[in-house]
């Protein structure tokens, strides 16, 4: 080990670290039905969590060993450039959108039209594309959460 042990890289590996059992021990807290099949709502996190945990103890010994990161190289973004206020002004309205239509048309068609909607705004050419992209991205993860997972999403269209 050298003599300089406290560093910068340090923080960022005890903040993983901190983070991975912030998100295990909150996981502790998550209750399941006893007929619950398959990998339910805690799985995930768990192996999140586990796997932050993981990172950020060979993290701490990497930077105690003396070990850093490589200098940062410039991406290629022009710093000069003024901000696409317009792109971000048009997606926080698509994902308050999203907020606002979620309970009254349940999370497969939400979840279809924000992903369709972004993909636009991001400049998708083929909208048919990004419309039928979007319906099998919203209807999957639907799928995933609430058959796979356990998870209680609102699924289809409620009176408001």
């Amino acid at each position: 080990m050298n003599g300089r042990w406290w560093r910068p890289e340090l923080i960022l590996a005890l903040a993983v670290l901190l983070l991975g059992v912030f998100v295990v021990v909150g996981t502790l807290d998550v209750s399941t039905a006893a007929s619950t099949l398959g990998l339910g709502p805690r799985f995930f996190p768990m192996l999140v969590g586990g796997a932050m945990i993981l990172i950020g103890v060979f993290y701490i010994a990497d930077v105690l060993r003396g070990g850093k990161g490589d200098p940062e190289e410039s991406e290629d973004v022009d710093a000069q450039a003024p901000a696409d206020w317009r792109s971000v002004l048009l997606m926080s309205g698509i994902f308050l959108a999203f907020v606002a239509i979620v309970q009254p048309l349940g999370w497969p068609l939400a979840a279809s039209l924000l992903f369709t909607a972004l993909a636009i705004a991001l400049g998708a050419e083929h909208r048919v594309r990004a419309a039928i992209l979007g319906l099998v991205i919203g209807f999957g993860t639907y799928l995933l959460f609430v058959k796979g997972l356990g998870v209680t999403l609102p699924g289809g269209v409620t009176p408001l």
